[in-house]
């Protein structure tokens, strides 16, 4: 139930951010009222888990978007917090590089082919999507892989 409810707020959130570059605050309460009941009935994670992870997804995207004073929007912290709260420190961590990963690759590639311009703002709602979905669904294997290269390599 939690990936339908991921799906359907991200399918809203990507459409929003690519036509207006904003992610609505309404989206976001609205998400996390049904998250809130989803996480009662349907604990993924301890609740210390959740309210960590909140906080980190928080704390990440509020840092780089005082750092990169106006290059990221408090849309994006506010979905990072409520995605914290859902998938738990691990998962958000995962999600946030993932999200970058992506969206640095797609950035420097419509870069290179000059789709955008230098300085022209690329929503990254579509790339925390993505990168959300992929840790959602595949974060497990990921650590997994991830610790096995660090401690024996290929």
């Amino acid at each position: 139930m939690v990936a339908l409810t991921l799906i359907s707020m991200f399918m809203i959130i990507v459409v929003s951010d690519i036509n207006y570059m904003i992610i609505p605050d309404k989206i976001l309460i609205w998400f996390a009222g049904i998250f809130l009941l989803e996480r009662i009935i349907w604990p993924l994670n301890p609740w210390w888990d959740s309210l960590l992870g909140a906080v980190t997804g928080f704390a990440l995207l509020l840092i780089i978007a005082v750092v990169s004073k106006g290059g990221m929007g408090f849309g994006d912290v506010k979905l990072y917090a409520l995605l914290g709260l859902v998938l738990g420190v691990k998962i958000v961590l995962l999600s946030f590089f993932l999200s970058t990963l992506f969206g640095a690759v797609i950035g420097g590639l419509a870069l290179l082919f000059k789709i955008v311009k230098r300085r022209q703002p690329i929503p990254f709602g579509p790339f925390i999507a993505a990168g959300t979905l992929t840790a959602y669904f595949w974060g497990s294997e990921i650590i997994t892989f991830y610790i096995h290269f660090l401690n024996q390599g290929f």
